[in-house]
């Protein structure tokens, strides 16, 4: 059996997991952005995020899609579905070592939607779960993206939430870092650090009410692998889970 048809198989299986299995734990949100420094496309961006984020036993899930509408009336729309299996959970054995404390399959669909720019690549690879002081959660994945427009290439991709507080107000820090290998004469390496600073003003509506205010901040180089596409914007932001 070839190696994508084995982590295809893998992902398969997290998938059926978690349509099977209740939830330990689930997370709905919706998230509203506002930009005007962007690099590529349209200078002004008003982005909606829906996300989906869920664990079950043997697998966990990340789902976002972003609906996009820049100031000159473009619409696209992104999504990335990422189901993960946990190799710990599955053989029974406890594969945790220095700061992992287990290790997945993790693969990645990611689609887009636009006037004459839509693709579908999938990406699968192996990724670790971190153990780190202060942080909510902390992984990372690599890797061998299947690419529909341009060439194949490796993907690395953190991702983290650190929550703190400020006197008796709560903040948190969370977002990702992706890294892409460039391929010549095709395109260029990409890395996408995007961080989001957040207060939570729903705590005072009810104890339980996470509705969050802040800033998105992006730095994007080589933006979809073009060539010095360097961006570098702070979007307003504004955050609700439900």
């Amino acid at each position: 059996m070839k190696l994508t048809q084995i982590f295809a198989t893998c992902a398969l299986a997290s998938t059926a997991a978690l349509t099977q299995a209740a939830p330990i734990w689930q997370d709905f949100s919706l998230t509203g952005l506002y930009g005007e420094n962007y690099e590529v496309v349209d200078e002004k961006e008003t982005t909606l995020t829906v996300e989906y984020a869920a664990k079950v036993k043997y697998a966990d899930v990340f789902f976002f899609a972003d609906r996009m509408r820049g100031d000159n009336d473009h619409k696209s729309t992104y999504f990335e579905l990422s189901p993960r299996l946990s190799l710990g959970e599955v053989t029974g054995q406890k594969l945790a070592f220095g700061p992992v404390k287990d290790v997945l399959v993790s693969t990645t669909w990611e689609g887009n939607s636009e006037d004459g720019n839509n693709f579908d690549n999938f990406l699968y690879g192996v990724g670790f779960d971190l153990d780190i002081p202060y942080f909510q959660y902390a992984s990372v994945n690599f890797y061998r993206a299947n690419n529909e427009k341009i060439k194949d290439d490796y993907q690395m991709t953190l991702t983290y939430g650190v929550p703190f507080k400020l006197g008796a107000e709560d903040f948190l820090v969370d977002g990702f870092l992706d890294w892409s290998t460039a391929e010549k004469n095709d395109h260029a390496s990409e890395l996408n650090w995007t961080t989001q600073w957040k207060w939570n003003v729903g705590k005072h509506i009810s104890p339980e009410t996470r509705l969050y205010l802040g800033i998105e901040h992006s730095v994007w180089n080589n933006k979809f692998g073009l060539k010095d596409k360097d961006e570098n914007n702070v979007s307003a932001l504004v955050k609700y889970h439900f």
